[in-house]
């Protein structure tokens, strides 16, 4: 396949054209020539301007100079860059990758990044803390096709979405602090959750069943009227628990309709999540009984136009409702302290423009987010002066920023400037300025340099502000966390493997704590502890069908590793959460086929953190340090063109390992289901 590239008279010829479902064409802001060009690949490329033709002269043909065309990511960053031109380590996870992994849920799929800490309080979806790089999981952004839906009650709630898996295009993941690119609240980074715009088939079905009564059941349907796509999934999740009210039911549906213009588009979506779960002693070690019931209602409207200057609108609302119950269905030896059940309802709804502007001097991007945070309670918020059924408090904030960023691309060198101005209604009443600076230089046709600056922040939970019961007193004086990160590393990519290098440095303000003074007190939330994370992360990819041509092109070897390290002020208080973080993760993956067209897919992971507060029965805890433990998931698949067979292990040598303080995790467990995919009714 021969490429070219036309520019002020230059031509590039480029080695391969990446196999995505986006081009890269856009973000150059070139004409491309292409000589030989398949109606497939036409189908998917956004170019600005092409033409197909032949060289007329064979040696000028011949002097072109060789270039890499390589994939767009276009919603982890405000300018619409390619993946190489962000100075970044951006994490992609992809629909294959996603089809491949031996998981039942998007947590299970964050198990397997390196710098990821996925801590289950549940497994297979039910509920878990998701924390980047040593940060709580309220430090972390969670966002669906842009949309932030990070939960103001807590950061437990924050994965309450209506997805499934079979919904799932890629998943994008920027570590370090990113309120830039994901706004107030990311902290640490972001997870951007994008959905299929283009479906692969007309109906899908997947059936699973496997070990302690686990069956699930995921349906998909789309129709084509036009320039619109139509897309309506359901799926439903259940077990009977790997141990004592561990069981679950959960359930999803999402609807979207996709309308796609010359220089315009426009997505909506409407979704709906029920999970019921056993939660064992998944808040408090001292009540085994514990259950919750939640349920989550979204929706937004997404839009795109032009072309040079680009304008992209978006409006989203969350509603999440949670009943927490310490005694299950009111049953057990119940305190006379108790008052009842926790009743909450969380508002989220918000607008954000981004407009992009492509120059010389490269994209200009600028724009702002309206974002209001309400929450109804029993437990949470100031008292209300008319309540609302079992809701007697209540709190409500409005978030506001505004952004600028221009990035210049030269041939060699990328430069990034951008600064977010943010403002909160309940903190400060003042406008604070978060910038970020990035830059990366291609030092040689496969290696490039890349180094990044930027400030972040994060605004205390509604439980941070108010959780007050007999083992908690929460703070309304709270001020919102902000933090600093340093990044420097290089990247290596060539036709056989792609690696990188990175070091880290995070400086944190204002972190917000649970501690106490001694053992017997209640745990406070304060603005105490100065939080510093230094550490390193590297990992190589190693495409084999670069290697063994015979083998498939998503065969491939995967390594990698991330060490934190943090020290936090000095201080005699009991801390809850600063020493409880992943030290050292090792990661690794092997996709290879076996036999004709069966795969095998293998997960392994080693994990070594902190140190807990451990109860064995007593009143008084005694520090102990995590066990070390590694784990190893595999999935074999057997895949005709309408027709998948497959069967998943995960633990294989049934580990035993915490994850959590006393929650020990689900040991073997084997699963198995089919996937049928149909082109036409």
């Amino acid at each position: 396949m021969k490429q070219k590239l036309l520019i002020k008279n230059k031509a590039f010829r480029f080695k391969r054209f990446a196999r995505k479902t986006y081009s890269a064409f856009n973000s150059m802001h070139k004409m491309v020539n292409i000589g030989v060009l398949s109606g497939a690949m036409l189908t998917f490329a956004s170019v600005t301007e092409t033409a197909a033709q032949t060289s007329k002269n064979k040696n000028q043909q011949d002097s072109i100079p060789e270039q890499k065309l390589e994939e767009v990511i276009v919603t982890s960053s405000k300018g619409s860059l390619t993946q190489s031109q962000m100075a970044q380590i951006v994490t992609v996870i992809t629909r294959t990758e996603i089809e491949q992994a031996p998981v039942q849920s998007i947590q299970d799929l964050l198990k397997y990044i390196s710098g990821i800490d996925v801590r289950q309080r549940g497994p297979n979806g039910v509920q878990s803390d998701i924390s980047l790089r040593g940060s709580t999981q309220d430090q972390t952004a969670i966002l669906l096709n842009g949309a932030n839906l990070c939960n103001p009650q807590t950061g437990h709630y924050s994965f309450d979405f209506p997805i499934n898996l079979s919904d799932i295009e890629r998943i994008e993941i920027i570590q370090g602090a990113s309120s830039l690119f994901y706004g107030a609240g990311a902290f640490s980074g972001g997870i951007n959750i994008i959905t299929k715009k283009q479906s692969d088939s007309k109906a899908y079905l997947n059936i699973e069943g496997g070990m302690h009564e686990l069956f699930n059941i995921g349906t998909r349907g789309s129709i084509q009227s036009g320039s619109w796509n139509h897309h309506l999934s359901a799926g439903y999740n259940y077990s009977a628990g790997y141990m004592n009210n561990s069981d679950y039911k959960i359930f999803n549906t999402l609807w979207q309709s996709n309308w796609k213009g010359n220089d315009s588009g426009l997505d909506f979506q409407l979704g709906f999540n029920d999970k019921k779960y056993g939660a064992n002693i998944f808040y408090s070690v001292l009540y085994p009984n514990q259950f919750d019931d939640t349920q989550s209602l979204f929706a937004s409207v997404r839009g795109e136009t032009g072309k040079q200057f680009k304008i992209k609108p978006q409006i989203y609302w969350n509603r999440h409702w949670d009943c927490f119950q310490l005694f299950r269905d009111g049953t057990g030896d119940i305190p006379s302290w108790y008052t009842g059940h926790n009743y909450h309802r969380s508002d989220v709804y918000g607008f954000n423009l981004n407009m992009q502007y492509t120059s010389r001097l490269g994209i200009s991007s600028f724009g702002g987010e309206f974002r209001n945070e309400g929450i109804l309670s029993n437990v949470l918020g100031k008292p209300m002066d008319n309540p609302q059924g079992k809701y007697t408090k209540s709190d409500n904030r409005n978030n506001i920023s505004y952004f600028a960023e221009q990035n210049f691309l030269w041939k060699k060198i990328s430069l990034s400037i951008g600064i977010l101005a943010n403002y909160n209604t309940s903190f400060d009443k003042k406008i604070k300025f978060y910038p970020s600076v990035s830059l990366s230089y291609q030092m040689l046709d496969d290696i490039k340099l890349y180094s990044s600056w930027s400030k972040a922040t994060r605004m205390p939970t509604f439980t941070d502000l108010y959780y007050t019961t007999q083992t908690h007193i929460g703070n309304s004086d709270l001020s919102p966390e902000e933090s600093q990160s340093y990044e420097a590393g290089l990247k290596y990519n060539n036709k056989y493997f792609s690696s990188c290098l990175s070091g880290f440095y995070m400086q944190g303000k204002n972190i917000i704590d649970w501690i106490k003074e001694n053992l017997d007190d209640r745990w406070e939330s304060r603005n105490l502890t100065e939080l510093n994370k230094i550490g390193f992360e590297t990992s190589i990819s190693l495409r084999l069908n670069s290697i063994f041509k015979q083998i498939p092109t998503e065969s491939k070897f995967e390594l990698g590793y991330t060490y934190i390290h943090q020290t936090k002020s000095a201080s005699d208080l009991y801390s809850k959460y600063a020493l409880d973080y992943l030290k050292h993760k090792l990661v690794a993956q092997l996709n290879h086929p076996v036999w004709k067209n069966i795969s095998v897919d293998w997960q392994f992971r080693w994990q070594d953190r902190g140190s807990y507060d451990h109860y064995d029965g007593k009143k008084a805890p005694v520090e102990i340090d995590y066990p070390a433990y590694s784990i190893l998931d595999l999935k074999i698949n057997w895949k005709q063109k309408k027709l998948n067979v497959y069967a998943s292990v995960n633990n294989l040598f049934d580990t035993k390992y915490y994850d959590l303080m006393d929650i020990h995790q689900p040991g073997f467990w084997l699963s198995g289901g089919v996937v049928v995919n149909l082109n036409s009714f």
